[in-house]
């Protein structure tokens, strides 16, 4: 990478994380991602044109196809910056064609699955309330993983029956809080453990150390607790989130009232999250029918 790259790639970190209030984690990709191509581009940005994305695209075989097309948005961005800041006229991504990808339809848990994963956690520590307080979380009230683990005390507002949820670019919104998830969030707090210092003491969940508990114990938690259960499906902390919506369509719940609750921006990321399965869709269909 040129010495001048360096900086205009920290100028664009910077713009993401202030400007754009990106996630700390979709900065770290975006950047990642333009860094390694203008090391293998081996000239300036400002003279980089289609043909070395081109080329640099045919020359990424690791990547599949949804890969390369996030790749393509993290350039696409890069380059409008350097619209915006005067240093070209045109984005060459704009004569570079994206992959074409399918509609992404991750893991979905049944219910019965969700509430298995849910009551196999133990219960005779406050780390096992503390983890099924988060399970409760995760799919009751549709959280993100990092929305979960960002949590505060504050944040919880029992006799209202609502959770604040702050979001990607730190948006913030609100969701009911759902009887049993009140019930695992209450009883989690009664046995929540001292915090390390006053940096966490409203932070709601807690590891051992008294620290903000990270992303990955709650990954490793599910795993753990998905075998348990004998479910052998790819799961995350996501999959709870996606199961939530899935069972509120099922249950009749308007999509623009999920869409709200989910905190996605456009209508369309609420329908890939909120597929039915064959046989819900074709019995709702043929009860309905005007030939039936």
């Amino acid at each position: 990478m040129q010495p001048s790259d360096e900086r205009l790639l920290k100028d664009y970190s910077d713009y993401l994380r202030i400007e754009r209030a990106m996630s700390p984690n979709t900065v770290a990709s975006y950047c990642s991602d333009v860094s390694a191509f203008l090391d293998a581009c081996g000239q300036p940005a400002e003279s980089c044109g289609p043909d070395a994305i081109v080329d640099y695209l045919a020359s990424r075989s690791d990547l599949q196809d949804r890969s390369l097309s996030r790749l393509v948005s993290a350039l696409r961005s890069f380059f409008n910056y350097m619209i915006m800041e005067g240093m070209i006229t045109e984005n060459p991504c704009d004569k570079v064609e994206s992959p074409k990808i399918g509609r992404y339809l991750p893991e979905v848990l049944s219910v019965g699955e969700v509430a298995d994963i849910i009551a196999s956690v133990p219960q005779d520590t406050w780390g096992g309330i503390r983890d099924r307080a988060i399970l409760e979380m995760l799919y009751g009230c549709g959280l993100r993983v990092s929305e979960a683990v960002g949590t505060r005390i504050s944040d919880v507002f029992f006799e209202e029956s609502f959770v604040r949820v702050r979001g990607k670019g730190d948006k913030e919104r609100i969701v009911p809080l759902g009887e049993m998830a009140e019930d695992a969030v209450r009883k989690y707090l009664a046995v929540r453990p001292e915090p390390a210092g006053r940096a966490y003491g409203d932070i709601l969940f807690l590891n051992r150390f008294g620290k903000s508990l990270s992303r990955i114990s709650v990954f490793n938690m599910i795993k753990r607790q998905a075998l348990v259960c004998g479910i052998t499906k790819e799961i995350s902390p996501h999959t709870f989130r996606h199961s939530f919506a899935t069972h509120l369509i099922e249950n009749g719940a308007d999509l623009r009232a999920v869409q709200e609750m989910l905190g996605h921006e456009s209508i369309l990321t609420t329908e890939i999250y909120t597929h039915v399965d064959t046989a819900s869709w074709q019995e709702s269909i043929l009860s309905h029918h005007p030939r039936k």
